[in-house]
């Protein structure tokens, strides 16, 4: 952790935005983790318990896959960063940026995809999540709203460069349909969670 937060607050251009989004998503996972942990085999919850379980076999690997994103990310700029960096007067300069723009575009509109997944998992674990843990879930939904939304800037920022304007257009619309839904339904579960501690 301590060498990725030195590269990412160095100049050099991996990891960026695109990282910090898959890192935040993870941690987002990793906090739905604990809380079904601590809620796993308690007496007050056995009628979530299977539930429960389910929910920690499906958000270990969503720790893991949302953290891969970190290193997918990197490997994406790099071939852009060359296109970049190709002379312009070579014959074959635009089509490899163009290439390599829509590999850039593709890689967070995935994470975006794996983070809206996660949801599902937040609205359950506000329910049948320990209610001591319950801050936990309301700080991994915002986490994962952050997530989201900063994912697709990543989409955004290389589809506006893109000459192939369908495709573009065609991943901008699911970008933001997913952060539109996605940010409206993390933010529901954080206002409810609020809503319930603070009663005073």
């Amino acid at each position: 952790m301590n060498v990725f937060l030195s590269k990412l607050s160095s100049k050099e251009p991996v990891p960026g935005g695109g990282g910090a989004a898959a890192l935040i998503g993870a941690l987002s996972a990793a906090l739905c983790s604990m809380v079904a942990n601590l809620t796993a085999g308690k007496k007050k919850y056995a009628q979530y318990q299977e539930d429960i379980e389910r929910i920690l076999h499906e958000v270990e690997k969503k720790i893991w896959e949302l953290y891969s994103y970190i290193d997918k990310d990197a490997e994406a700029f790099g071939p852009l960063a060359e296109a970049y960096g190709i002379p312009k007067e070579q014959p074959r300069r635009e089509e490899i940026l163009q290439k390599a723009l829509q590999e850039a575009a593709e890689i967070p509109l995935k994470l975006a995809e794996a983070l809206y997944t996660l949801i599902p998992i937040l609205e359950e674990l506000e329910e049948k999540g320990s209610r001591l843990a319950i801050s936990d879930v309301a700080v991994a939904a915002v986490a994962c709203r952050a997530a989201l939304e900063g994912a697709v800037m990543n989409v955004f920022i290389n589809t506006g460069l893109m000459k192939d304007m369908e495709k573009a257009a065609l991943m901008n619309r699911r970008a933001r349909e997913l952060t539109e839904e996605g940010s409206r339904r993390c933010q529901a579960v954080y206002e409810r969670i609020k809503e319930d501690l603070c009663r005073i």
